[in-house]
Parts: structure tokens; C-alpha cells; sequence
């Protein structure tokens, strides 16, 4: 199948929606499907309000359709709600074409943490924008109840998966094997809505960590002197951090999945996160403590097997995402003679 994919997340951004969709056009790659991805590589930008590092590309729903027609999709995925997301919609529907859409960060409590926004404002937009898609992709079973109280009947279950290189065996990051323990580790992107305060500021014992960058990073680093910033890793090396934490504190409270969790599970590392969207579908008592009280859940997740974590963290796998990613497509004919 020859899939065109629209995404105004992309490399070089550092995040869990570009991660997803790398890993599952990987897996659709490999079993023979080609993937168009319209994303604002060479395209011009302007650096999105309040998060300068995020550039919003600027196209036109015409010069959209016709990379879609040229390259004969048979298919539409339209993975974020920007300024891309919504000239593909447009492009879409103006010539009643199917598409779907996914719904990957709780976008409302996002945009109401970086502005202080009505989140039944954005809502709106919300509604409005996945409303016409013939199905709209959502990570986990909270998410899905969630969409449909608001509104969105057409959701389908899209999970996550892990690469290879996240397991428990191999080597532990030098920068973190002689820190005073517990080693306590936060692996995201540093910015208000992933709430790193609420985990630099817990009164625990130990070490924390932060691998990540982002536009908090610079204030947190001098209100925090103690805890130890790595910058971005990735593969083996960020692999390598997760083995050498004790625990991985996640404080977010807007992620719809939160990826790293089970990256650190599959590491062995046991998880700590506030009872919220995301950990309450991803966590188990065995592999994660959570609790309205984030040092609770730090301690409680100290004390679970990480024998347990490693396999409950395998069998999350980027192959049958990719599985459940196509299997929710809906197929389209004639793009090329409808185009404009």
C-alpha cells in the first residue's frame, strides 16, 4: 500500500510523537508498504508561539495534494492537528477524499499549561478538526473514553512499541553508575507540560537525573543544582541510562501514552508516576507504583522486581503497532485524477 502521512511533528524535534511515527514507518517500510511523509522538512517555517524550538511549517493545502497525488497514495493519515494537519484536512475534504487522524497528546491540558487557555476552548478546535476522519487513532483505553465523551465516536486503539536496543542487558551510562542511590531518572522533553519541577522538587532520597532538552532545561538546571542534566540521548545510550535508574519518575500529566515508560520497563526499570492518563493504562502493580503523592510513588516503585518490569516491557512492540496502524486506514481511490 502507498501511504502519505501528514505530520507537522518531525526530526530534527525531539519527541514521542516523531519517535512513533519513525518506528511504525520503519515496520511499514519493512514488510513492502511505501510512505510519503509531508512534514516540514524544506518547507517554510515560523517558530511556533511559546516554543521557539518547534517550527510551524507554512503550506498550502493545493502544494499538499499534489505530493499526495504525484505520489499515488492509497491512503491519508493525517497525524497532527497544525497548520500541515489542517491544510491535508482541507485538501481532504474538498475532495471527499478519507482520511484519518491520531490523536497523540492531550492537547487541551498542553496548550492550557503553556498559557493558561480555557481547555473546553481548545476542545473545540479538537472536535472540529478529528470530526470528519474516518477514524481517529488513540494510544490507549482512556484516551478512547475520553474522545468519545467528547464527542468522537470513530476512535481505534493504536499502541506503542519498543526498539531493540531496550532491554535489560548491556551496558549501565559511566555519568550515572557512581551517583549516591537511588538513582532517580526523568527522560523527556523539558518543558512546563511535562511537570519536571513536580519531580526535581520531590522530597526523596538519592540522585536525579534528567535526560532531555528543551526550554525549562536552563531555569531547572539553576533551581536545581543538585540534580544532574544529560542532555538528549538516544539508542544505546539512552538504553544505557535507563538500566543504571533505580526508577523512572514520570510527572507528566498530559501525555496520552508517555513512550518512555515502557522503554524503561523493557530496561528493567520499575516506573512512578501520578494515577493519570497514560500510566493507569500502561502500568501494572508490578511494574509501576502511582499515587497523587509523586514521593509515595517514587518509593513504592523502589521496591518492585525489575525481573517483572523487563518482560512486561518486551511485549510491547513496534510491529504490531505498525499492525494496528494500518489495519485502521481506510483505503481511497482515484487521488490522482481528483487532485487538483
Amino acid at each position: 500500500m502507498r501511504i502519505a502521512i501528514v505530520t507537522d511533528a518531525w526530526a530534527p524535534q525531539v519527541n514521542g510523537v516523531v519517535r512513533t511515527l519513525e518506528s511504525v514507518i520503519a515496520e511499514l517500510r519493512r514488510d513492502g508498504h511505501e510512505v510519503l511523509v509531508v512534514s516540514p522538512a524544506g518547507v517554510r517555517s515560523l517558530p511556533c508561539p511559546t516554543y521557539p524550538e518547534i517550527r510551524l511549517a507554512l503550506m498550502t493545502p493545493a502544494a499538499i495534494g499534489r505530493r499526495i497525488t504525484t505520489f499515488g497514495a492509497e491512503a491519508i493519515h493525517i497525524a497532527t492537528e497544525g497548520p500541515l494537519g489542517l491544510a491535508a484536512r482541507r485538501w481532504c475534504l474538498s475532495r471527499g477524499l478519507p482520511f484519518t487522524t491520531a490523536y497523540h497528546t492531550q492537547f487541551p491540558d498542553y496548550v492550557a499549561a503553556r498559557t493558561g487557555a480555557n481547555p473546553e476552548w481548545v476542545w473545540r478546535y479538537v472536535r472540529w478538526f478529528h470530526a470528519p476522519a474516518a477514524a481517529i487513532l488513540a494510544s490507549t483505553p482512556t484516551i478512547e473514553r475520553t474522545l468519545n465523551a467528547h464527542g468522537l465516536p470513530h476512535v481505534r486503539r493504536w499502541g506503542r512499541g519498543v526498539a531493540r536496543e531496550f532491554t535489560p542487558h548491556g551496558a549501565r551510562h559511566a555519568a550515572m553508575t557512581a551517583l549516591p542511590g537511588p538513582v532517580l531518572l526523568h527522560v523527556g522533553r523539558v518543558a512546563v507540560e511535562k511537570n519536571v519541577a513536580a519531580f526535581l522538587s520531590a522530597d526523596v532520597p538519592g540522585t536525579k537525573v534528567v535526560v532531555g532538552d528543551g526550554p525549562a532545561r536552563a531555569t531547572l538546571e539553576r533551581e536545581y543544582p543538585d540534580a544532574l542534566f544529560l542532555g538528549a540521548l538516544f539508542g544505546d545510550d539512552l538504553a544505557a541510562a535507563y538500566r543504571a535508574a533505580d526508577a523512572l519518575v514520570f510527572p507528566s500529566r498530559t501525555d496520552t501514552f508517555g513512550l518512555v515508560m515502557i522503554e524503561a520497563l523493557a530496561c528493567g526499570t520499575p516506573v512512578a508516576a501520578y494515577p493519570v492518563a497514560g500510566p493507569v493504562d500502561v502500568l501494572t502493580p508490578e511494574t509501576g507504583m502511582m499515587h497523587t503523592d509523586l514521593p509515595a510513588a517514587i518509593a513504592g516503585a523502589l521496591t518492585l522486581d525489575r525481573g517483572a518490569c523487563a518482560a512486561a516491557g518486551a511485549r510491547f512492540t513496534w510491529a504490531a503497532s505498525a499492525r494496528q496502524f494500518l489495519d485502521a486506514l481506510q483505503p481511497i481511490a482515484g487521488v490522482r485524477a481528483r487532485a487538483a
